[in-house]
């Protein structure tokens, strides 16, 4: 049997006096990670009670085009994550159609 060994992947988050989020630190030390960031959407599965449990923070300066782009950059990825982890390749393209409309309809598209 192989040796197990652990990864950790720490989240710090900075408050103000109101506590909301002024910081967001994440640091992965297997990945050589030490990064700032002005949000995050955080999922983790609970397979007895079959529901995600969810963590979502952005910083108050976390601007409102940046989070249009962050939201669809997170469901470009999470559709292709789908696709890897389904091999559902319908309906993987039917998530990406969707990524495009979003796109549009929040004045994302570049080149058109």
């Amino acid at each position: 049997m192989a040796k197990q060994r652990k990864s950790n992947i720490s989240i710090d988050v900075t408050l103000d006096e109101n506590k909301v989020p002024d910081r967001i630190d994440w640091h992965a030390e297997d990945g050589g990670v030490k990064e700032e960031a002005k949000a995050m959407l955080l999922s983790m599965w609970n397979a007895d009670r079959k529901e995600t449990l969810k963590i979502d923070l952005w910083t108050k300066d976390m601007t409102m085009d940046d989070m249009k782009i962050f939201f669809h950059q997170t469901m470009v990825a999470m559709s292709k994550s789908f696709e890897l982890a389904t091999q559902d390749e319908r309906m993987g393209a039917t998530m990406r159609d969707f990524c495009d409309y979003f796109a549009e309809k929040m004045d994302l598209k570049k080149d058109q």
